[in-house]
């Protein structure tokens, strides 16, 4: 089944002048890759015989662990573990949900999350901004994830980076300081591009300018939501950043 078209919110913003961006910073997960069709395959490979309401379910079993712990751990209170770790406490648990008890199925979903699909416009996307911008992935996914992740789905960026370095998780105001520092320019030099809200909200509190990518799959911004540039993907992005296709 397609996804569902998401529409931009139609918000006045101000203008928006790109030359007072040194650099580019892309969340990774759900923003430029499927973040849910790889874990719903995974799932698959694991229970063969599931329909897709049962896959459905389990995938949101999922995503409701990986959403609550990340949150306790923003908070403090959980201590920090890396995604992967996450993963392996979500696939445990969506095995236990299917009725798997073979270790090596298990061990297998929960890598699943580095076998991300990309959207259709992703990669012909991060080549056109590349050209113009240096590129900065910002993601919660562990530095071993990123490896991962990059190696499947041919993901350019410049530099990755992991909130696995800031022992925390977004929207914790000390993983947008890694692209910061990384970067070498103040915060309102710097465009944090994603598809949540969540995670706009949080760079824009330490000044960060924001572009929300509409994926079907993200967090869509309210209407007291106020983002920089509001795009329909990647090279909506470039276009409104005055970089069309040549």
């Amino acid at each position: 089944m397609d996804a569902p078209e998401v529409e931009a919110p139609e918000f006045d913003v101000p203008e928006f002048d790109a030359l007072e961006i040194d650099a580019l910073v892309l969340d990774v997960l759900g923003t430029l890759v499927d973040e849910p069709a790889g874990i719903r395959a995974g799932i698959r490979d694991l229970a063969p015989s599931l329909a897709g309401p049962a896959v459905d379910g389990l995938l949101q079993l999922w995503q409701r662990h990986i959403d609550i712990e990340i949150r306790r751990i923003v908070d403090g209170s959980r201590p920090y573990i890396a995604s992967d770790a996450l993963d392996r406490e979500a696939a445990r648990l969506v095995a236990d949900a299917a009725g798997i008890d073979d270790p090596a199925a298990v061990a297998a979903l929960a890598l699943a999350g580095r076998r991300l699909p990309t959207w259709p416009d992703t990669v012909l996307g991060l080549a056109r901004l590349a050209e113009h911008f240096p590129l900065i992935g910002l993601s919660n996914a562990s530095r071993t994830a990123l490896l991962g992740l990059n190696a499947h789905a041919g993901l350019r960026w410049h530099q990755a980076l992991s909130a696995e370095d800031a022992r925390t998780y977004k929207p914790a105001p000390t993983v947008y300081e890694l692209a910061v520092a990384v970067s070498g320019a103040p915060p309102e030099r710097l465009l944090m591009v994603a598809a949540h809200a969540f995670d706009l909200r949080g760079a824009q509190k330490l000044g960060l300018r924001t572009a929300y990518v509409a994926r079907p799959v993200g967090d869509p911004p309210t209407p007291s939501d106020r983002f920089d540039l509001y795009a329909e993907d990647l090279l909506d992005l470039a276009d409104q950043l005055g970089f069309p296709d040549a």
